[in-house]
């Protein structure tokens, strides 16, 4: 009987950390969020990890932050980056709980999106070590999408598989 207790004690305070945790993290990326959406770019390249890979919807977007930031400037310059507000999130840990990956849809000028990335904790800090943004499309529209981006991305291709 103590033991099952021990490890029912051990199973809620296990639970309950994470769940800090997930909070925590939730309200890291909704911050970062509202940095580009109030284009302030210092608070926005803070919340990433130094390491950072921001991969966009472009194909040619995979930056890492030095390059990302070049990138990123003049819109915030402007005054206006971009508006992602997330409608859902679900995030997951490892083992160490060091480390997170989620996945979110967010609601954005483009309309629904989807962003999924790391996370890791940097002190007491989460950080975004990774992020990918993409642009939904319903499946019944996908061969109008590939029309579209067919003149546009088969050069693409064919200069990739001579790599």
């Amino acid at each position: 009987m103590k033991k099952s207790i021990l490890l029912l004690l051990f199973i809620t305070s296990f639970a309950h950390a994470q769940t800090v945790e997930v909070d925590k993290i939730n309200k890291t990326l909704d911050a970062w969020h509202k940095a580009a959406a109030t284009a302030s770019y210092e608070p926005y390249f803070a919340l990433m990890a130094e390491d950072v890979i921001f991969i966009g919807t472009d194909a040619t977007e995979n930056w890492n932050k030095a390059d990302f930031k070049v990138w990123a400037k003049p819109f915030f310059d402007r005054g206006k980056a971009w508006n992602f507000t997330a409608l859902e999130r679900h995030v997951f840990f490892d083992a160490t709980g060091k480390t997170a990956w989620f996945d979110e849809l967010l609601d954005t000028q483009m309309k629904i999106c989807r962003g999924s990335g790391v996370m890791v904790k940097v002190g007491k800090e989460w950080k975004v070590k990774h992020y990918v943004l993409s642009m939904t499309i319903p499946n019944d529209n996908v061969d109008e999408v590939v029309k579209i981006k067919a003149p546009i991305e088969d050069g693409m291709i064919a200069k990739l598989k001579k790599k």
